[in-house]
């Protein structure tokens, strides 16, 4: 593989991914609940995998941020409307914990659009944490059935996540892809 195509791969697994979001979702309204699974878990895979690959071989690049970003979108919404058709008990059940997680993921994605005019791909050691979680808590909603001990895990991470993420919109006056969190923000500043 040259270097020329060795560069593109973490951006063509965050495309593959981004480009799973929407079969997801037709895969979901056709209640092929297996396929969503593998799917799903495939794209969760992937999303743990262009990172390890950019870093891994230092291809990190602003395109690779805002793509991961989206592909992160993409794959959460799509994920959302999964739980809706297959599992809609988790929804009627524990609907406040899922309003933190997809709300304060809204509210970041809203407030990083207007004010930068992108997504804030962030990638805060927190937010990786959150998706990490919520990945786990998805596979094994769709694998094996509902854990409350994982989901209320994914929620806090979740809203820590967030909440630091809406720190670093309303701190950093431009748009800077992976800043790894606030602490390292305000080190750097005080140097």
């Amino acid at each position: 593989m040259n270097r020329l195509s060795l560069r593109s791969l973490p951006n063509l697994i965050s495309g593959a991914r981004l480009v799973a979001g929407p079969v997801l979702v037709v895969l979901a309204m056709a209640h092929a609940e297996t396929g969503f699974c593998w799917l799903l878990v495939a794209a969760l895979i992937s999303d743990i995998a262009d990172g390890l690959i950019a870093r891994a071989l230092a291809l990190q690049s602003q395109l690779g941020a805002m793509l991961d970003s989206a592909a992160d979108v993409t794959t959460l919404a799509s994920a959302a409307y999964g739980i809706h058709v297959f599992h809609p008990a988790v929804l009627r059940e524990h609907g406040i914990g899922c309003a933190l997680v997809l709300g304060g993921w809204a509210l970041v994605c809203v407030i990083a659009l207007l004010r930068y005019a992108r997504l804030s791909s962030f990638h805060t050691y927190a937010s990786k944490a959150a998706g990490y979680a919520l990945g786990f808590f998805l596979v094994m909603l769709f694998v094996q059935g509902f854990s409350a001990l994982l989901f209320y895990a994914a929620v806090a991470l979740s809203v820590v996540g967030s909440a630091e993420e809406l720190a670093l919109l309303w701190y950093l006056p431009a748009w800077r892809a992976d800043v790894r969190g606030l602490w390292w923000v305000l080190r750097e500043r005080r140097k």
